[in-house]
């Protein structure tokens, strides 16, 4: 039960952080590129790959903490579903280059960012292997 508590807890803490973010972003951004969304799931790839990686090799946490910041915070903090539905849009709105853009940015970055929070914490931390 308190890993289940902890996730929700940790899910509404990352979804409020993101709204706060996007809010922020979008309120300075006003171009077509859905950069809000963007740029906290890109955060939330980098932050996933390096506490995973801090929680395996570096600070033994409790399961309940990892899962509630793992897949609590940042599963409600990073937005699959905001991505599709802003890809949909800007493919209604008749914006394919951007909407490629987007989605090839997005993925390829997020998933590199996952690679960079890695290396990164077996760098800092001297993580022996992978």
């Amino acid at each position: 039960m308190s890993n289940l508590l902890a996730i929700f807890l940790g899910a509404g803490c990352g979804g409020v952080l993101r709204y706060l973010i996007s809010l922020a972003i979008n309120k300075e951004y006003h171009g077509h590129f859905p950069l809000g969304t963007f740029f906290i799931n890109l955060v939330g790839c980098f932050a996933i790959g390096y506490l995973a990686t801090i929680f395996t090799n570096v600070i033994p946490v409790r399961e309940s903490i990892r899962l509630g910041i793992l897949v609590g915070v940042l599963g409600g903090f990073t937005t699959f579903s905001s991505f599709g539905r802003e890809t949909f849009e800007l493919l209604g709105d008749k914006q394919p280059v951007i909407a490629f853009w987007y989605v090839a940015l997005s993925c390829v970055l997020g998933v590199a960012l996952v690679f960079v929070g890695h290396a990164l914490a077996r760098s800092i931390h001297a993580v022996p292997g992978a």
